[in-house]
């Protein structure tokens, strides 16, 4: 066992307490020393929840939460043995997280899809996050306040909403508790070294893995801290003895790197050049730095550009120069070396080096990295302030000031998580040609029945991004439901001619191509999209519809019940989708089952009340079953929201005639001929 000294105990000496991790306990002879402790655990609780207490009221966003929670029917589940074994043989969105899963199936099968309980879970985390964080550097250290502010600076930090306030990020939080409570057995294991000890770390850590594969920096992290504040030597038998830990780390490297790959969101060696990428890494360690001093103009997302030669010239001659300063410095200031390369270490695995997805860099990234930067700050400002004569009280009050802005600004930064639309709002205010905002929004908007401003913030995204299908695609679909049907075909055509194999886009312009009355088009459509999908719902229920239409029941017949079961469980898994309502309904309808297609208009109707078409069918099931006033009521909404709806006023002239309203009946045939001559 390698032996073990006090270091030195004066602050021009490094750490300013004793340095082996026995001596560095709270002294039992200090009167009301782990009384104070707990009154800090019980402010930075109080802190936290302060900050985040709002989340109560935020719901789910659109961006990462179906896939992990909303839409994903095995979590939605709750916890079962087929769960179970999903979570650990799963890739599912590019990931093997498998306690993370764990965790949000527990709270679906204590809480269902409340969103309160899911964001007070992410809170509760963190919060353990930061005790764990602030009791790791007290033990390892003995400085108190030293330490409390690193804990703070991790529990308040605007750099560390977007991991507390973001459901999906369930595992950053959960990983990050692991990563200390991992760091915190590995200091037992360095005072009382046996194979129990150890097991015990490598257990922790793999369970962190688990969560979210960034913990393999840890065996790295350790490493950190037998320099400072362990002080532990023997250089070599320490990397030695945390072999275990880097094979591991390796493993979990490859596993995910395979699983991206396989999902094609590691994109780096078609669409960013390496030394685009190393140059974005460069500009990107400095931002963060200058983010955590200044954290003002954070967003969900930052898209991808390539820094101008300037930038990542400075970027990089500053990490150089910062990197030799603190290793000129290691024998009087070792903790500044530690934080330093704690930081730039932990960042590695995200850094961008290796591309996975669009984004130029993410706050959600600096969650543990960022912890080097609050050692650097803490011992330095200690260290500077003990050779002044009014250093301490200075330090003491600008501490406070400092975290009680960075409380102010996360509160503000917690308030943009309310909803998708807020969210995404404001990271188009801070942010520059930012497409997946916009996109998202247009999103969020056309769910909301804002479908104007939908249209709006689609013709954004194809502004910025002309040549992306998708987009195109989505500014069909919305031109469409606003009623300007040669707009909305003219883009998804375009959708069609940038990527053939595109099956969404072939159906969405076959029923784009039906409402214009061109049958024969959307039936040529329909099948190019079976071709491409041949298990498609939507394909085969859009393609039995034209088919009855033309009056070929018996072609049609095979195709409605390909797609019923399909629609069925597809509504089961998202039940708050009023998209797949409508097509459910739609397809109930063609088969005859008005009643339940009624039931499915309806249900809709509820979730997007501000949808005309919705309306509109509900209105044609109810008329089938001679539910007349009900019907004209449905009608009525949808000329109310669409007034230029020609079929919704042809409908409602019809229904008020049969009613015996014949002047009321004959304004609308008149606005129809107003709107269609000679129809």
């Amino acid at each position: 066992m390698t032996a073990r000294r006090r270091g030195p105990t004066n602050l021009s000496q490094g750490a300013g307490v004793p340095s082996g991790p026995c001596a560095a306990r709270t002294d039992p002879s200090v009167p009301g020393s782990s009384r104070l402790d707990f009154w800090i655990c019980v402010l930075l609780f109080l802190a936290i929840l302060a900050v985040y207490g709002q989340v109560r009221s935020h719901d789910f966003v659109n961006y990462d939460d179906p896939q992990y929670v909303t839409e994903n029917p095995q979590v939605r589940g709750g916890l079962t043995w087929h769960g179970l074994v999903w979570a650990f043989t799963s890739a599912h969105d590019s990931n093997w997280i498998p306690l993370t899963w764990l965790s949000h199936m527990l709270d679906c099968e204590l809480f269902g899809l409340e969103s309160a309980p899911h964001h007070f879970t992410n809170v509760a985390l963190h919060a353990v996050g930061a005790f764990l964080l602030f009791g790791l550097f007290r033990r390892m250290t003995g400085a108190r306040w030293r330490s409390a502010f690193v804990a703070f600076a991790f529990a308040l930090h605007p750099l560390h909403v977007e991991s507390v306030a973001w459901v999906a990020e369930r595992k950053d939080v959960l990983s990050a508790a692991f990563f200390f409570l991992t760091l915190w057995a590995y200091v037992d294991y360095t005072e009382r070294r046996s194979r129990g000890r150890y097991l015990l770390v490598v257990l922790l850590f793999c369970c962190g893995l688990m969560a979210k594969p960034m913990a393999i920096t840890l065996p790295f992290v350790a490493l950190l801290l037998d320099v400072w504040p362990l002080r532990r030597k023997a250089a070599v038998g320490l990397v030695f003895e945390k072999l275990p830990l880097f094979v591991l780390a390796a493993g979990a490297s490859v596993v995910t790197y395979l699983v991206q790959e396989h999902a094609g969101i590691v994109s780096s060696i078609n669409q960013v050049p390496f030394a685009v990428r190393l140059q974005n890494a460069l500009v990107s360690y400095v931002t963060y730095v200058g983010n955590f001093v200044w954290p003002a103009r954070l967003a969900v997302f930052y898209p991808y550009s390539i820094p101008q030669v300037w930038e990542w010239m400075i970027a990089g001659f500053a990490l150089v120069a910062v990197t030799v300063l603190v290793l000129r410095a290691m024998g009087r200031h070792p903790y500044a070396a530690v934080g330093w390369f704690w930081y730039l270490g932990t960042l590695v695995p995200v850094i961008g080096l290796v591309q996975a997805g669009a984004q130029s860099r993410a706050d959600r990234y600096t969650y543990i990295p960022m912890v080097g930067i609050s050692i650097v700050l803490a011992w330095g400002a200690s260290e500077a302030a003990g050779r002044w004569r009014w250093g301490k009280p200075a330090l003491a009050v600008s501490t406070l000031v400092v975290c009680s802005a960075w409380s102010i600004a996360a509160w503000f930064n917690v308030e943009h998580w309310q909803n998708s639309i807020s969210l995404f709002r404001h990271a188009i205010e801070v942010t520059n040609e930012n497409y997946v905002a916009y996109n998202n929004l247009a999103v969020a908007e056309r769910q909301a029945g804002e479908f104007n401003e939908a249209v709006s913030s689609f013709e954004s995204v194809v502004r910025i991004q002309p040549q992306d299908a998708q987009a195109r695609d989505n500014l069909g679909e919305a031109l469409m439901a606003v009623g300007r049907a040669d707009e909305g075909i003219a883009h998804i055509e375009e959708a069609v001619r940038l990527e053939p194999g595109f099956a969404k886009a072939r159906i969405d312009l076959a029923s784009a191509l039906i409402r214009s009355g061109r049958a024969a088009e959307a039936e040529a459509q329909y099948r190019v999209a079976l071709q491409l999908r041949p298990a498609s719902a939507e394909a085969h229920y859009g393609l039995g519809g034209v088919l009855v239409e033309q009056g070929r029941l018996q072609e049609a017949l095979p195709h409605l019940q390909e797609a019923l079961p399909q629609l069925v469980e597809a509504v089961g898994s998202k039940p708050g989708d009023p998209d797949l309502r409508y097509n459910l309904g739609t397809l109930l309808g063609m088969m005859g089952r008005a009643d339940e297609a009624i039931a499915q208009f309806a249900e809709a109707v509820r979730l997007q009340p501000g949808n005309p078409e919705a309306h509109f069918n509900l209105g044609t099931a109810l008329a089938r079953r001679n539910r007349l006033e009900e019907a004209r009521d449905e009608f009525a909404a949808a000329v109310r929201l669409r007034p230029d709806y020609v079929n919704a006023h042809l409908n409602l002239g019809r229904i008020l005639a049969a009613l015996g309203h014949h002047d009321e009946a004959a304004r609308e045939f008149s606005e129809v001929e107003r709107l269609r001559p000679g129809l």
